[in-house]
C-alpha cells in the first residue's frame, strides 16, 4: 500500500476523536503554536488567496479565514474526506468563510501562481514524497508569496528530548489508543516526528524546491517548530 493510501485510511479511522485528543494530548498547547503562525500568514489587511495543506478537521484552516481581511479566499485541502468532514461541520458552526476540497498536495490542481499564502499546519511528515509536495507548494505560490508550516519536531535539549520521548513513545499511544481504539495510529504518529529531517536539512528542502529567505523559530523548547519561506 503507497504511503499516502495508508495515511488516509488512518485519518479517516480515527476522525471522530481526532480533535479531542489532539488537544488532551498537546495539552493545548497546539491553540498557542497556531496563532503565532497565523499572524505570520496574514500579515497584511488586504484580500488573500490562501490555500491550507493538510487541512485536517479545519483548526488552522478556520483561524486563517476569522483573522483573514473581508473579500479573502480561504481553501483546505487534505487527503482524508473523513478529516474533512468534521472540518465542513466546524467551519458552518463558526460562520466563516472558508471551503475544504479533497486534494494531493503531490499533485495540486490548481494553475501556477493561484495563492498568495500557502499554510501547512501538521501535515508535511505525512508526505509520501515530501521534495515534491514543497515544489509543487511553490509551483502554484504567487511571487513574493510565503509558505507557513508548523510542524512537530525533537527538541535539542537533552533533558527535554528525553521527557518528550518518554511521553511521546509510551504515554501518547496508550492514551490514543484507549481513546481511538488504534494504538497503530498513535504509534505511527510520534514515529513520523522522529523520522522527519532535523530543522536544518529540512530548509535545505525548501531553498531547493524554490523557496528563499528560509527561516525557522523553535517553540516551546523546539516541541514545535515554524518554518518560512517566500517565493
Amino acid at each position: 500500500m503507497a504511503k499516502k493510501e495508508g495515511i488516509r485510511k488512518l485519518f479517516d479511522n480515527i476522525a471522530p476523536d481526532y480533535d479531542k485528543l489532539n488537544h488532551i494530548l498537546s495539552l493545548n498547547i497546539d491553540k498557542g503554536w497556531r496563532k503565532k503562525a497565523v499572524r505570520e500568514i496574514v500579515d497584511v489587511d488586504t484580500p488573500l488567496s490562501v490555500l491550507d495543506v493538510a487541512c485536517g478537521t479545519g483548526d488552522f484552516t478556520i483561524e486563517i479565514a476569522q483573522k483573514a481581511a473581508i473579500g479573502s479566499k480561504v481553501l483546505g485541502i487534505d487527503l482524508s474526506e473523513g478529516m474533512m468532514k468534521i472540518g465542513r461541520e466546524k467551519i458552518a458552526a463558526s460562520g466563516v468563510q472558508a471551503e475544504m476540497e479533497q486534494g494531493d498536495c503531490e499533485a495540486l490542481t490548481y494553475d501556477d501562481a493561484t495563492f498568495d499564502r500557502i499554510s501547512v499546519g501538521f501535515g508535511v511528515r505525512n508526505f509520501e514524497h515530501l521534495s515534491i509536495g514543497l515544489k509543487e507548494m511553490c509551483r502554484v505560490l504567487k511571487k513574493s508569496g510565503k509558505l507557513v508550516i508548523l510542524e512537530l519536531s525533537v527538541p535539542s535539549n537533552s533533558f527535554i528530548r528525553a521527557c518528550y520521548k518518554l511521553y511521546f513513545l509510551k504515554i501518547l499511544p496508550a492514551i490514543g489508543g484507549w481513546v481511538s481504539g488504534d494504538r497503530s495510529a498513535y504509534e505511527y504518529l510520534p514515529q513520523s516526528v522522529l523520522r522527519f529531517p532535523a530543522p536544518d536539512k529540512f530548509m535545505e528542502m525548501m531553498r531547493e524546491a524554490g523557496f528563499k529567505n528560509v527561516t525557522h523559530k523553535a517553540l516551546t523548547f523546539g516541541i514545535c517548530r515554524m518554518y518560512i519561506g517566500t517565493k
